[in-house]
């Protein structure tokens, strides 16, 4: 047992000291459960691992890097206690939109872009100008269900905390139905009201195992005509809240980057995982200060461009416009990839589906 424990105390020491490998050796390094074990190796060994497909040659491959923002209100911003958001997801405020599209700017201004995921309740606000600038600067947006809806509810009341409140707004509707009508509304109010394309599914919140074992899910994305999804955010250690994040966070952290990493669902659906650590449970859960998520970020995509893998940002502006006012995440992973001397790109999500699982 001293023998195994040996080379995570070897890792940690190094992140402490700030001279950690970014590389798979170092990933391998570190404890991975038998259950994360075998759920990379049937989404592609080698290929879960690092983005690459079966017999490319990693040093031709680019990272692929892409920054996405979930355009809807989150709970507790802009203070501590805002609960209501949880039924007005799409009600976002001003000081939401300005974030997005400065965010859009910015990004775009360093060389990159930024793929939006959009609650459809928004398209009801009286103004959408805004959005549709966005999607004119060539960022794409894609479907975060109508209501930001739980796609894996077995109950009504898991469904949406909109429908607790209001529970004939879905009164007789099977839940398979409920929720297939929310993302397919979500898709029709896109383009009656903007003209703008959906590009791609996210599910609200983002699930340990993905969509595996729910090929009913998978299939119904698939029949509403998307090729691909982003619905797998993997587990890994946060820390205690209000404190620092320990070296042993940072790189629990790191190890679920290759957990994030694109692969094929059994009925054809292209998953594109989210890659920890995400700003909500950052900041909103946890409490970091900003300078500690920089380093998570930091460190993160710097795995990613040396693995050639892939690392999808996630992140929502009702959050980051309280937390990160000045836009220090979006530049600093512009900055790394421009940085990278053409081993890294920023991309949209369905480039990297585009790339294959």
């Amino acid at each position: 047992m001293k023998n195994r424990a040996k080379p995570q105390a070897m890792v940690v020491a190094k992140i402490e000291e700030g001279r950690v490998p970014m590389n798979l050796s170092t990933f391998s390094s570190l404890p991975v459960s038998r259950r994360a074990f075998l759920g990379t190796a049937a989404a592609g060994t080698v290929g879960a691992l690092t983005g690459l497909s079966p017999g490319a040659d990693p040093v031709e491959r680019k990272a692929q890097i892409a920054i996405t923002l979930d355009l809807e209100m989150s709970r507790h911003y802009p203070k501590r206690g805002m609960m209501e958001w949880d039924y007005q997801k799409g009600n976002l405020d001003e000081p939401t939109k300005r974030y997005a599209a400065e965010a859009a700017r910015i990004a775009k201004e360093r060389g990159g872009l930024i793929h939006f995921f959009c609650v459809g309740r928004v398209l009801e606000q009286p103004n959408v100008d805004w959005l549709q600038e966005i999607a004119a600067a060539g960022h794409p947006i894609g479907n975060h269900t109508y209501d930001h809806v739980y796609v894996l509810a077995k109950t009504r009341d898991e469904i949406q905390f909109r429908f607790q409140r209001s529970p004939w707004l879905i009164e007789g509707q099977p839940i398979d139905q409920v929720i297939r009508e929310n993302i397919r509304k979500m898709s029709l109010a896109m383009e009656q009201r903007t003209g703008i394309p959906v590009n791609g599914f996210r599910t609200p919140g983002g699930f340990a195992n993905g969509l595996n074992g729910r090929e009913d899910i998978q299939q119904m994305l698939l029949d509403l005509g998307f090729t691909w999804a982003s619905c797998k955010y993997p587990r890994h250690e946060a820390g205690e809240a209000m404190q620092e994040p320990s070296a042993a966070v940072y790189a629990d952290i790191i190890r679920a980057q290759a957990e994030a990493q694109p692969f094929v669902y059994p009925t054809g659906l292209i998953e594109v995982p989210m890659s920890p650590i995400s700003d909500v449970g950052a900041f909103r859960t946890k409490f970091w200060k900003l300078e500690y998520f920089l380093k998570a970020v930091r460190m993160a995509v710097e795995w990613a461009i040396e693995n050639r893998a892939v690392f999808d940002f996630l992140c929502h502006p009702s959050c980051m416009v309280v937390e990160d006012p000045k836009f220090e995440t979006i530049k600093l992973i512009c900055d790394l990839v421009g940085q990278s001397q053409g081993r890294a790109e920023i991309v949209s999500l369905d480039k990297i589906a585009a790339r294959g699982g």
